[in-house]
């Protein structure tokens, strides 16, 4: 959304908001990379979360699907989440440094030899994905080895950050698709000539089916598996684990889901899904109102 149409005062909010963030993002990188990413992630998860209330929401969130977590954990889990989110933001802003990183994770999984047979024939790839760890070392490690990987993206609500985002973004590599009728023709024309497509299909959507996630229903997206149904796309599941250092990944190709139906396909990504999060709890953006309902 361009900025000149909003209400005065919601403008000037974000105007107001957009040089807070690029205040902070300048000074962290002005810090040499192995001390800027943890820096940021500090930073927004002790004094940025709590004022935007995202611990509270994590708390919430938490309550509903795991009630029975012991209240320690649970603290952790609330600092370990925007401290992922902001390790996640800066590293986005950090170019050829983060790309090196990506560059050298270590691909595994079941789903890494069905993605390199689709790149033998020619056969279009949707690597689904998630907001866990960080998503775009998925994407710049993939074009480092020679995918030809596109990512579908939606706009940020502040317009004057979304300016700047995207050229970080879209410096990790490219095509990008925003998300609307026009990038859905770019997409489906970059699948249909046997493309590697990124999709995050880890929010709530209000207009896609109710999907099991953690035991209970999250209204979920129904267009990654309908998509790969239609133009013969295989669907793999892909997720960049943050490793123990705070730095660097292991890029995990789950094995790929089986086409049936659109329901049961989005079904089953959202299965492993939570078995990944299961096992690194911290790293899934738990903030999101994920279990909202029509």
């Amino acid at each position: 959304m361009p900025a000149a149409p909003l209400p005065l005062r919601k403008r000037a909010g974000y105007f107001v908001s957009n040089l807070l963030f690029r205040g902070l993002i300048g000074a962290c990188l002005l810090l040499p990379y192995h001390w800027r990413v943890p820096a940021m992630g500090w930073v927004v998860s002790r004094v940025l979360a709590p004022v935007a209330g995202w611990r509270a929401r994590v708390r919430t969130n938490l309550a509903h699907v795991m009630p029975d977590l012991p209240e320690e954990e649970v603290r952790r889990i609330c600092r370990a989440v925007p401290d992922n989110a902001g390790r996640t933001l800066i590293e986005i802003y950090s170019g050829d440094s983060f790309k090196a990183r990506a560059v050298n994770a270590p691909i595994t999984g079941p789903g890494l030899a069905a993605l390199e047979e689709a790149r033998k024939t020619g056969r279009p790839v949707i690597l689904v994905t998630g907001h866990f760890g960080n998503y775009d070392a998925v994407r710049a490690g993939l074009i480092a080895r020679g995918h030809n990987m596109g990512a579908l993206y939606r706009a940020m609500r502040n317009p004057y950050f979304n300016a700047h985002y995207v050229r970080a973004i879209s410096a990790i590599g490219e095509p990008m698709f925003l998300q609307g009728p026009k990038g859905m023709k770019q997409l489906v024309k970059h699948l249909r000539a046997g493309g590697v497509l990124g999709i995050l299909t880890d929010l709530n959507n209000l207009s896609g089916e109710a999907i099991d996630f953690f035991g209970k229903p999250a209204m979920t997206s129904m267009i990654t598996a309908e998509l790969a149904l239609k133009y013969d796309a295989a669907l793999i599941p892909v997720y960049a684990v943050r490793q123990d250092n705070g730095l660097d990944f292991e890029i995990i190709a789950q094995a790929p889901i089986t086409p049936t139906d659109a329901k049961t396909m989005t079904q089953d990504v959202n299965h492993q899904l939570e078995a990944l999060v299961r096992e690194n709890i911290g790293q899934w953006f738990w903030i999101h109102r994920r279990w909202k309902s029509k």
